[in-house]
């Protein structure tokens, strides 16, 4: 029987993954390529287009030599991306005009505090969901029109495109024909009002951006183009979704109805939960965010960002070389009955939700001459735990209830350690699929039901085993541990202000 397969090309922040899924969800084949990221100056991170291209084509190239597939068995391609990184290109030739500016990178901090200190950001965070930092994409392309008159000068001519990497990712499988986002993307650019259905004029007026250089707004799931001159992958196949990384992975966890979420833990951790057909505005300084538009019908979700998950066990790694590889991590935490008294904030981009403070900094405290790696590598994992339970509580808050547990996904919850001590932060059982694929899965789904693939959201196969982590931490030690964290917190927000 002749096999057949929906592709996911999941475009992060550290490399490019490629899985391929027939209809019972099963992975025939995985393929993935890490790329670099550059920092060429404190708080700034960029992305050469080159390179990110490059790794999608040999993950491609891995997962279907993984799975020995033919190009005849593919059915489809769904597209998930990291989100807010923005690029500009050449029209013609689809080289990038300058390296893209990743979600993480501080530049366009100044942008963001003049016009919040013009008072502008209440205005924007009602229509937007969103709030004024330089994670969101619209300052990123503000900077870098100011500081190029030649590259405004060809965005005003539309000689030059913009978008997120979802958009950079279809001009190239496209050999160029589409131009096209959508709206759980676009609504990450402080573009897009939530209750519009295309770019807002007066919005791009306010950021000095030219309609001339931005994508068309389409739906999530749909045919929008077919792959061209794109190898490994064939001429002719079509491009049937395309949804940012977090959303999609709320897709994958099946959180379709209002009150269902998830947190990834991949580079950052991002908290969502399913609100419905209606956006809902945060009073915790949380996101309100499409989450994605299918069947004619725009959903939405709220949304926490910590900016340092997994990318603070990649610092132990590159930064300090405190460890080889990430699966040491788990080891080390266990080999120390605590911290030692070490709190670890890894504000090294800033701090998202709820702080969103673009100045704090990473902050190591507590270090005695007892302290070794095994205390900074176990303190490391803490602050990732310490950051998802201020987004739960912000988030319980926002949701007037109490969340009844927590669906994880990502690669960092393969560590044991880390879902143990998130489960007691929380107070709450944490909730770990044996596919943390969520994010792949999600835009693989969105894509064979647009094609047909599947005939309905009935129709996806049922998530695998689970494994649960069940609280065990006493509630007083809990508050004594989130009061120290909370005292840690403010010494980092501090030191940005030094």
């Amino acid at each position: 029987m002749k096999r057949e397969v929906v592709i996911a090309i999941d475009q992060g922040t550290t490399g490019s993954t490629v899985l391929a899924f027939d209809r019972a969800g099963r992975v025939l084949g995985r393929g993935y390529s890490p790329f670099p990221q550059h920092f060429p100056r404190p708080g700034w991170v960029e992305h050469r287009g080159n390179e990110l291209l490059a790794s999608v084509r040999e993950a491609c190239s891995r997962a279907l030599d993984q799975g020995g597939l033919q190009p005849a068995e593919l059915v489809a391609v769904g597209i998930t991306n990291q989100r807010e990184t923005a690029f500009l290109w050449d029209r013609a030739t689809g080289e990038a005009l300058h390296p893209g500016i990743v979600w993480q990178c501080r530049r366009s901090a100044a942008i963001g505090q003049a016009h919040r200190e013009a008072g502008r950001e209440p205005d924007l965070s009602r229509r937007t969901g969103l709030l004024l930092d330089p994670y969101f994409s619209g300052t990123k392309w503000q900077w870098l029109l100011e500081q190029d008159e030649t590259l405004a000068r060809r965005a005003r001519s539309g000689e030059a495109r913009a978008g997120t990497v979802d958009s950079f990712l279809v001009h190239h499988l496209t050999g160029g024909h589409v131009h096209v986002t959508d709206p759980s993307n676009a609504s990450r650019t402080l573009l897009l009002d939530l209750d519009g259905q295309d770019w807002a004029p007066d919005l791009l007026d306010f950021f000095g951006l030219p309609a001339a250089m931005m994508p068309r707004v389409v739906p999530t799931g749909g045919v929008l183009g077919t792959v061209r001159d794109f190898a490994p992958l064939p001429d002719g196949l079509p491009i049937a979704a395309i949804v940012g990384d977090q959303q999609a992975a709320l897709f994958g966890q099946r959180a379709w109805t209002a009150g269902e979420g998830k947190c990834t833990y991949g580079t950052g951790c991002f908290l969502l939960v399913h609100t419905g057909d209606r956006p809902v505005q945060s009073h915790q300084r949380l996101l309100t965010t499409v989450a994605w538009e299918m069947g004619g019908v725009r959903e939405f979700a709220l949304e926490g960002s910590v900016f340092m998950g997994g990318a603070t066990i990649q610092w132990l790694r590159d930064g300090l070389g405190l460890i080889v590889s990430a699966d040491e991590t788990e080891a080390l935490a266990r080999s120390v009955p605590d911290s030692g008294g070490v709190v670890l904030v890894p504000a090294f981009t800033g701090l998202g939700a709820p702080h969103w403070d673009p100045e704090a900094r990473g902050t190591l405290l507590g270090l005695t001459r007892g302290t070794g790696r095994a205390h900074v590598v176990r303190a490391a994992l803490e602050g990732v735990a310490f950051q998802v339970a201020e987004l739960v509580e912000a988030m319980e808050r926002d949701l007037s209830r109490p969340l009844a547990s927590l669906r994880v996904d990502g690669g960092a919850t393969a560590n044991g350690f880390l879902l143990e001590t998130q489960a007691g932060l929380l107070g709450l059982p944490v909730v770990r699929a044996n596919q943390v694929e969520s994010t792949a899965w999600g835009a693989a789904a969105i894509a064979g039901l647009a094609t047909g693939f599947w005939a309905s959201r009935a129709d996806l196969p049922e998530p695998g085993e689970v494994s649960t982590f069940v609280p065990d931490m006493p509630g007083d030690a809990r508050e004594r541990r989130l009061a120290t964290w909370r005292r840690a917190v403010d010494r980092a927000r501090a030191w940005g202000e030094v």
